[in-house]
């Protein structure tokens, strides 16, 4: 617990919260409620155990905070999430309602402990230990079936690894959601990309030979589309892309619309990974964040290719 002043408001409580939760107790020393709640906050944050900072603000002492939040009576408790409040509550609550109230906003250990298997994979990956890494995001994924980014990266690990009956497992729960998220909307196009290449006959066919069938009849969509699906597994991603909008140019409806959703699927695939970026280093703002997505955008020359793509699935579809 710590006492919050005016003059390290920005640095315990606004910059604080962009690494974990802050829990701002406005109080006064004559409040008969604030003596009640205080001590309950106090047992909470120890057995939280870090999970959010509690602070507290003297509203006789600090008029300006108190002004600033809004403050009308005490005690008054403000959830600071990522520099900006995110709920809160009057009155002194019991111990219980207090839990209540964290547990909406704040990670379980479990959850935690599913992030850091999630960071340890994505390192024992990079080093070289699918195997591995596998393992440990099947673990977070046991600790939290919740979390997307631990399940994305298990999926997309298991099919890099040729494991795609895991894969398929582990992907089918995120496919029956709605609306579907298009990470996991792009895996399982991929998936069928892959499923297709290995069931049927075209799935070795080369470039040339579904050139002969297309030069026959241009719209013979059904084998532009196999050569797309056979271009995509080979790692051509622009040449799969490049067949999928001479289908969408002709019919954008054909087939379902799959030529247009296998297209967004391989442009979701590329796409670079959203920089890792430090708020509280970033003017504490969203802007922050944006500049530097900006920049990553304007010199990566995968994004590029995908900004360039989606301009031209956006002329197919006008």
């Amino acid at each position: 617990m710590i006492n919050v002043t005016i003059e390290n408001f920005e640095a315990e409580v606004v910059a604080a919260s962009h690494q974990v939760p802050v829990l701002v107790d406005f109080w006064a020393p004559w409040c008969g409620p604030c003596k009640v709640i205080g001590p309950l906050l106090e047992k909470v944050e120890e057995e939280y155990a870090g999970r959010f900072k509690l602070v507290k603000i003297d509203s006789d002492q600090e008029q300006q905070l108190a002004q600033a939040f809004g403050i009308r009576s005490i005690p008054t408790c403000v959830l600071m999430i990522g520099g900006k409040p995110a709920d809160g509550f009057m009155g002194a609550l019991p111990e219980s309602k207090i839990k209540e109230f964290l547990d909406k906003h704040i990670p379980s250990e479990a959850a935690l402990e599913a992030e850091a298997d999630v960071d340890d994979a994505l390192a024992l990956a990079a080093a070289g230990d699918p195997k591995a890494a596998l393992d440990k995001l099947l673990e977070a994924l046991t600790l939290n079936p919740d979390n997307d980014d631990a399940r994305h990266d298990y999926v997309k690990l298991l099919i890099e690894n040729d494991l795609l009956e895991d894969a398929e497992a582990a992907l089918a729960p995120k496919l029956t959601e709605i609306p579907r998220q298009l990470r996991f909307e792009a895996l399982g196009q991929f998936l069928d990309a892959i499923k297709f290449v290995v069931t049927d006959d075209r799935g070795v066919w080369t470039p040339d030979q579904f050139d002969a069938l297309i030069a026959t009849n241009k719209r013979d969509f059904d084998t532009r589309l196999a050569k797309a699906r056979v271009l995509m597994v080979g790692g051509d991603w622009t040449g799969a892309m490049d067949e999928l909008l001479e289908i969408i140019m002709r019919d954008k409806a054909w087939g379902d619309a799959l030529p247009r959703r296998t297209f967004v699927a391989i442009l979701e695939l590329l796409s670079p990974p959203k920089p890792k970026v430090n708020p509280a280093e970033a003017g504490k703002t969203a802007s922050g964040i944006q500049v530097v997505g900006k920049v990553v955008a304007e010199t990566d020359p995968q994004a590029q290719l995908v900004a360039a793509y989606r301009r031209k699935l956006s002329m197919a579809l006008n």
